[in-house]
């Protein structure tokens, strides 16, 4: 067994993202010489240790500023490397003006990798907690957004992003809970809408980890005879329309799982595209304010309403009300 597949079988074994994020990091740096990756003295934590171990000469750690790895990685582009910064979610929105101004506005190929996402690090509490960040990269004109299911999928597509995005991308990784998607499941390619199920009474849309909640409320509904499509959007930008468009054509009703604000996150991407397209009624499951310190990811899922019981409960209530 070779160092990256043994690599990415840790990673698949432990259902860790960012694991699966510093082996696809690796794999990188051996395709391309020119991968270099900056930290903000967080390598340890988004694994781009795994990446130093490899190439100790292209990994650059700028301390804790997260504004200076930006900055620098844009340097790095200019240069003609292809710079990816590993950085925790919720601290590398303080780059936020550095993403814009220093690579969104040139469009340069300077990646962002950004771990501990969405309720990913409970224990650390509302701090360590991102659920405004895919908002925020979305808005930047240039710039694609991904959001992995699985550990597998994060792995997958940050090698997509590599090969197919000529310029800045955001891909919003969580840290080690991710429940994998079943084994036959289709392949996930760049830009193009997963679907997961069939179904014909209400889509459900989600991406990362809350996918397998999606799938959960989709069995426990058709237990009660209830038809549900479940599709991951795990390209958040540019969203895939025509697909949307054809989940809410088919289904009438499209619910939206995420794990971030509802303003300017998986919600608004779907919505913004339905408008123009379909306007089907979409609704949001979503947390409505900050998190909190908890044990485990599943008990944040609990308190905010991100349950497969909980999104089953809000789809049948919008049923009923349709039907009436």
């Amino acid at each position: 067994m070779g160092p990256i597949v043994s690599c990415l079988a840790r990673a698949l074994e432990r259902q860790s993202m960012r694991d699966a994020a510093g082996c696809a990091l690796v794999e990188l740096g051996e395709r391309d010489p020119d991968v270099v990756v900056v930290t903000a003295d967080v390598a340890g934590p988004t694994r781009a240790s795994l990446f130093g171990k490899r190439f100790p000469g292209r990994l650059v750690n700028v301390g804790i500023s997260e504004q200076d790895a930006v900055g620098f990685a844009a340097g790095l582009a200019l240069a003609g490397k292809k710079p990816y910064v590993a950085a925790m979610a919720a601290f590398v929105m303080r780059a936020w003006e550095q993403l814009r101004n220093a690579v969104d506005v040139m469009n340069l190929p300077v990646r962002v990798v950004a771990t501990h996402s969405g309720f990913s690090d409970p224990g650390d509490g509302v701090t360590h907690q991102s659920l405004e960040d895919i908002a925020l990269a979305r808005v930047l004109v240039n710039t694609v957004v991904v959001v992995p299911a699985d550990a597998l999928q994060t792995y997958e597509l940050l090698l997509q992003v590599h090969e197919a995005v000529r310029g800045p991308a955001y891909v919003r990784v969580g840290r080690d809970y991710a429940p994998p998607l079943p084994p036959d499941a289709p392949e996930p390619v760049l830009g193009r809408l997963q679907l997961l199920r069939e179904g014909h009474d209400v889509a459900i849309v989600s991406a990362g980890p809350l996918v397998a909640q999606a799938l959960e409320a989709a069995r426990l509904l058709e237990r009660r005879g209830v038809s549900v499509a479940v599709a991951n959007l795990h390209t958040v930008k540019p969203a895939d329309g025509e697909g949307l468009e054809r989940l809410a054509r088919s289904t009438g009703l499209v619910v939206v799982l995420e794990e971030h604000l509802p303003r300017g996150g998986l919600f608004g991407a779907v919505a913004e595209e339905l408008v123009r397209r379909y306007p089907a009624p979409v609704v949001p499951v979503a947390p409505a304010g900050y998190g909190r310190s908890a044990r485990s990811v599943p008990e944040l899922y609990e308190a905010y309403g991100l349950t497969a019981r909980h999104v089953a409960r809000v789809v049948e209530a919008h049923l009923a009300r349709a039907r009436w």
